[in-house]
């Protein structure tokens, strides 16, 4: 299936110092020799893992395209574990896009997404935890994130995956001996020596997908949307928390007419800081479009920052939109609320209790976006409510980023303690090996040791051309 040549851009269109066209297949070295001219170097001399500077042509007339550098990467020391090409060119659209479509007519195919992972995959260059490490290297937004993907591109998941699943694998023959070779007198396992490997294997699955709730976070990030009266200060609160000018301040109500949106990193957590217009009542349709889209963020985001000014007395006005508030948060428990009692440079005329009663938040921090008094403890509330107070990742520990993961690993605990609870209730051991298998396949899924094309396809499917 996966026999022939593709080539795809590698990196980011646009401006920039260079641009990488990458080509990998049985024909890549040809392709190589149609596309690029060395002065000195035929292209079967060309030495593997150096790079030539040279000339990239048009097969068909030999019109130079630009000038720049190759490099050929021999199978199997290479990133898909076939031969491949890289064609360094000068960054711009045109040069990148004129080498690439060189390379198409030198008989290689466009890859689809994913497709050059997929080969590495494919080629045992990388398991199947390995592989979806590599989206995460490249979609990480701060260091802590970049650290955790980099863990498992290591094969830290990997390793824990396998022990489970090499210690279910053992245990599984050992049972299967009992069967097959009964008439041999092979005695049978006492339950008590099947049932607890089988629950130290489900406790063991389970700690490891319970450091989804931590991995996810760092991995995805999660949205942080700002709600509150018009003139609160939450454009104050989004510039003031993102380091810089994002949204438009003025002392004039209203003036935020639409969800503002930009990615913060708090202590590592990256956030998706989601500046709202003010919710209120009004008759200006532009406005009202603006009030409905701050609806749409309360009903999306993961945390809920409710932001009111200290300087100005309740009305009914701030209960009723506490209640809208509270009420929405009901119906999504999951969602995290803190009240934020901003502007505290100026006199404090706001009794917040009738507020507190209302919303019932997890946290109530006073800041001032102006002076920046308790942003600092405003961004370690969210962290907190963020990992539920979940400490970070040990150094090097493995740890789990990805739900597909999660979900297997889940799974094969469940497995594994119905195969328990078969083994003391005495059945025979043909029903208690169903559900080790089961919990075997499970894991295999998390590496690739069992996987479907429909679930590569998935997976694949996911990642961006010329990975």
């Amino acid at each position: 299936m996966y026999n022939d040549t593709i080539a795809a851009i590698a990196t980011p269109l646009g401006e920039g110092g260079i641009g990488i066209v990458r080509v990998s297949g049985p024909q890549a070295c040809a392709i190589l020799g149609m596309v690029f001219r060395h002065a000195s170097r035929r292209p079967a001399s060309l030495e593997s893992h150096r790079l030539y500077y040279g000339s990239f042509l048009e097969p068909a007339t030999g019109r130079v395209l630009d000038r720049g550098l190759a490099v050929l990467m021999r199978a199997p020391h290479s990133y898909t574990g076939e031969d491949v090409v890289e064609f360094h060119t000068h960054g711009g659209i045109a040069a990148v896009r004129a080498v690439l479509e060189a390379a198409l007519a030198a008989g290689a195919r466009l890859a689809e997404p994913g497709e050059m992972t997929l080969r590495a995959f494919l080629n045992g260059k990388l398991d199947l935890a390995q592989a979806e490490a590599v989206m995460d290297v490249v979609r990480a937004r701060t260091s802590e994130a970049l650290d955790l993907a980099q863990r498992q591109l290591g094969g830290a998941l990997s390793a824990a995956v396998r022990s489970l699943r090499g210690a279910a694998v053992d245990l599984l023959a050992r049972l299967e001996a009992t069967i097959d070779f009964s008439e041999d007198d092979v005695p049978p396992l006492e339950p008590a020596k099947v049932a607890q490997p089988l629950q130290q294997l489900a406790e063991r699955a389970r700690r490891l997908a319970e450091t989804a709730c931590v991995g996810r976070v760092y991995r995805e990030g999660l949205r942080v949307a700002l709600v509150g009266r018009p003139n609160a200060g939450k454009s104050s609160l989004l510039n003031r928390l993102l380091g810089f000018e994002r949204a438009i301040v003025t002392p004039i109500p209203g003036t935020t007419r639409d969800t503002v949106e930009d990615v913060a990193n708090f202590r590592g957590v990256p956030v998706m800081l989601i500046d709202t217009a003010g919710i209120t009542e009004t008759d200006d349709p532009v406005e009202r479009l603006g009030v409905e889209r701050s609806r749409a963020a309360l009903a999306t985001a993961d945390i809920v920052l409710y932001v009111t000014d200290v300087n100005r007395a309740l009305d009914a006005a701030d209960l009723a939109l506490a209640g809208a508030v509270g009420a929405a948060r009901r119906d999504a428990p999951s969602r995290s609320l803190a009240l934020v009692l901003n502007k505290q440079d100026l006199p404090a005329l706001l009794d917040p209790q009738p507020l507190i009663n209302a919303l019932r938040p997890a946290a109530v921090v006073h800041t001032s976006a102006l002076t920046g008094e308790g942003i600092d403890a405003l961004v370690d509330t969210v962290r907190e409510l963020a990992l539920s107070g979940a400490a970070a990742p040990d150094a090097g520990a493995p740890v789990v980023t990805n739900v597909r993961h999660r979900d297997a690993l889940l799974r094969a605990a469940g497995h594994f303690e119905a195969a328990a609870y078969a083994a003391v209730d005495g059945m025979a051991a043909d029903f208690v090996c169903i559900d080790i298998r089961a919990g075997i396949e499970a894991l295999g899924e998390i590496t690739g040791e069992s996987v479907t094309e429909d679930l590569l396809e998935r997976i694949f499917s996911q990642f961006c051309i010329g990975k």
